[in-house]
């Protein structure tokens, strides 16, 4: 491409979406990804940037508007990196996601297999029940804009609960009132790190304020502003991180007032939250997808269930009414007491849990003689190491069930999965996080017979 058509505006056609939701048009036979481009639109486009074999832009004027084109209904939509899809129809986001797993699945898997479905959330708005908000001097308590650490205020999110924006709002007036000081990441300096909200179906509420300290000045006042905002609240925490990082969650904890925990209830089953457990976001769809990860397992009450990276247990513990015997494993220690006390919890005995990384449990237990008939694992978004796949296919399972987060490490996992006499049988995509680029897949992989 010529570097001299950078900042340039150019009249061009969107035919297709990226991974991170921007649409894709043609100039020059070089791809340019259109910021607030929809597919079908003609728009007039300017040329932020201009690489050797790509163009960056966003749209300045839509000469031709798609039929999907809405005006966003967030007043932080242009400022917060958090909504890539507010500009345009529920079902076009959908349409542009399962898209976009099928291409991964061709062009990095090399795998001729359509995504036999997206499902869709009822509910796009309000479903998230965690809400991490960065807090900088000001004080300013929202998100960060897209590819930085400056913070956008934010009020409320479409995306959070109103819990969370009533929580946000009453520590921001308790740091006015008391000059506490924002943490600030150049220097290290200041005190408060984060705001964090994590709620469940009942309306219940968990705080935790993160902090670059041991303690906070006036905690009784923000336990009295706190409680006085949200009715549903029963516990605030406080959560000490210490280091130059950008890590959020904290080292150590302890109660201001109330309870350290959350019940919630998913499938069925109740599980105990505390801050840092992981916990999937939107329990609505977390159901749908650990469905159709059930389905795919096709369990008959005979099968042995090898669940990697099984994190608080809930994929396998969801499975364990249909198998013989679920075996779960995570490297995060935390995490394993919180499964092993979630099969308590809910009267689950035939499933066990091991610390470890996924790769070592698996050799273990093969090294056992230990032959699960199915084998679930739901990793990272940076996918599965080599050898995990490796060890995973020496075991010999009748089935995989792979949940992931990110299309492309999963295509290139199937592909690994392929060369070790796996087959991918079928795929389905789950939108998890409405209105952001982010997208779940579920794929069922049958060994070929020998």
């Amino acid at each position: 491409m010529d570097r001299m058509m950078e900042h340039t505006i150019q009249t061009l056609t969107v035919d297709a979406y990226s991974s991170d939701g921007a649409g894709i048009a043609r100039l020059d036979g070089a791809a340019v990804f259109v910021a607030g481009g929809l597919r079908g639109e003609t728009c007039r486009v300017y040329l932020d940037k201009v690489g050797r074999t790509a163009v960056w832009g966003h749209v300045v004027e839509v000469l031709t508007p798609s039929p999907n084109r809405l005006t966003p209904d967030c007043p932080y939509d242009a400022q917060c990196g958090g909504c890539r899809f507010r500009h345009m129809t529920y079902a076009e986001e959908l349409s542009a996601k399962r898209q976009r797993v099928e291409d991964a699945l061709r062009r990095i898997g090399g795998l001729d297999l359509s995504v036999e479905e997206i499902l869709g959330a009822a509910h796009p708005e309000r479903y998230r029940n965690k809400a991490q908000f960065p807090v900088c001097p000001g004080p300013r308590i929202g998100f960060y804009q897209a590819g930085t650490h400056t913070v956008t205020d934010v009020a409320d999110c479409l995306l959070q609960s109103e819990a969370a924006a009533r929580l946000r709002t009453a520590a921001k007036e308790w740091m006015t009132a008391f000059r506490i000081p924002a943490y600030q990441e150049k220097s290290g300096k200041g005190l408060v790190r984060h705001v964090y909200v994590r709620t469940n179906r009942r309306g219940q509420s968990l705080f935790c304020l993160l902090v670059n300290g041991t303690s906070v000045p006036h905690e009784e006042e923000l336990v009295q502003a706190l409680r006085s905002a949200e009715p549903g609240l029963i516990g605030v925490v406080l959560g000490v991180n210490e280091t130059r990082s950008n890590v959020i969650l904290g080292d150590s904890y302890r109660t201001l007032w109330g309870n350290d925990f959350l019940d919630d209830t998913l499938c069925g089953l109740t599980f105990r939250l505390s801050v840092p457990s992981f916990y999937q976001v939107n329990p609505e769809q977390t159901e749908i997808l650990y469905g159709k990860a059930a389905e795919f397992a096709a369990l008959t009450g005979t099968e042995t269930v090898l669940d990697l990276y099984c994190g608080i247990g809930t994929i396998g513990l969801t499975m364990a009414g249909k198998a013989r015997s679920i075996i779960g494993a995570e490297v995060v220690p935390e995490a394993i007491r919180d499964a092993q006390a979630n099969a308590q919890r809910n009267g689950i005995t035939n499933a066990r849990f091991l610390c470890g990384d996924a790769g070592e449990a698996a050799r273990r237990l093969a090294q056992e003689g230990l032959r699960p008939d199915v084998v679930c694992v739901d990793p990272p978004r940076k996918g599965l190491r080599e050898d995990v796949v490796e060890t995973v296919a020496s075991m010999a399972p009748q089935r995989i069930v792979y949940v992931s987060c990110d299309p492309a490490t999963l295509a290139r996992d199937l592909a690994r999965f392929a060369q070790c006499g796996y087959s991918t049988q079928k795929a389905v995509a789950v939108d998890m996080f409405p209105r952001t680029a982010h997208v779940e897949t579920v794929c069922q992989l049958i060994r070929a017979s020998r």
